[in-house]
């Protein structure tokens, strides 16, 4: 399909709009024309750009792209380096940051939820990002924890009361331990993000709700995937996600 047509149904599909971001939102560099094989990423690496590069992509697709605000705009380095390979492949590059954690559907805080068997019911925090609802079952936040490392195939990080008995969920995918509070206003008996930073142990110690810190790619790896499947069906593009590992 054209590019301009994909452009045009994934700001559509995922309402660019209608948040405020702290990068552009949807296509952030512009390669061929025509699009048939797209690849999917957690974020515009070099690693990721060398594998569009091998499997001959037309466009790649991520949730974490460039172009952050606050960040020096010069083009050295391994900035240089991204771009300039991505440009000699005549290679799209499409972005979508907060829309693509808060669709419903597809994004990334809904198929976290799905992976976890969790199942949201409110939404809070800022431009209603964050996501409410009740775990498959009432466990301690210990042996949430645990269940949240099984389903993500890596352990998780718990501060606060283990032992609290856990009936009623918050989480939101990512770098949002900053909407701990809001969670906790939520009514939540534990939060989950995706980092932690040394003031929300103390937050999660004295408000006696525990946190968990699952990881920022780890919980951010699924909405991509589910968007690629969907363009997949509903467009017939070939769409393959690459897992670029990742730590954090």
């Amino acid at each position: 399909m054209r590019r301009s047509e994909l452009q045009q149904y994934l700001d559509k599909l995922l309402e660019n709009m209608r948040f405020k971001d702290y990068c552009p939102n949807g296509l952030q560099v512009e390669g061929r024309a025509e699009i048939r094989r797209v690849v999917c990423g957690v974020t515009a690496c070099q690693a990721l750009v060398d594998a569009a590069i091998a499997l001959d992509a037309d466009a790649i697709l991520v949730h974490h792209g460039w172009f952050w605000r606050g960040e020096d705009g010069r083009v050295t380095g391994t900035r240089k380096q991204r771009l300039a390979s991505i440009l000699a492949h005549d290679i799209n590059l499409f972005a979508y940051h907060l829309p693509l954690d808060a669709h419903p559907e597809l994004g990334n805080n809904a198929q976290l939820a799905l992976r976890l068997g969790w199942k949201a019911d409110a939404r809070f925090g800022e431009q209603d990002l964050g996501c409410a609802g009740q775990p498959e079952r009432a466990l301690s936040a210990a042996e949430l924890a645990a269940e949240v490392g099984r389903r993500l195939l890596r352990e998780p990080l718990l501060v606060g009361d283990g032992e609290r008995q856990v009936r009623r969920v918050a989480w939101c995918t990512g770098a949002a331990q900053n909407m701990f509070e809001a969670a906790i206003a939520a009514g939540a008996d534990l939060y989950l993000s995706g980092e932690i930073s040394e003031p929300t142990v103390h937050l999660a110690r004295e408000s006696g709700v525990p946190y968990i810190a699952a990881g920022h790619h780890a919980t951010e790896r699924y909405g991509v995937q589910a968007l690629g499947s969907h363009l997949a069906r509903s467009l017939g593009l070939e769409a393959r996600f690459v897992d670029i590992d990742n730590p954090v």
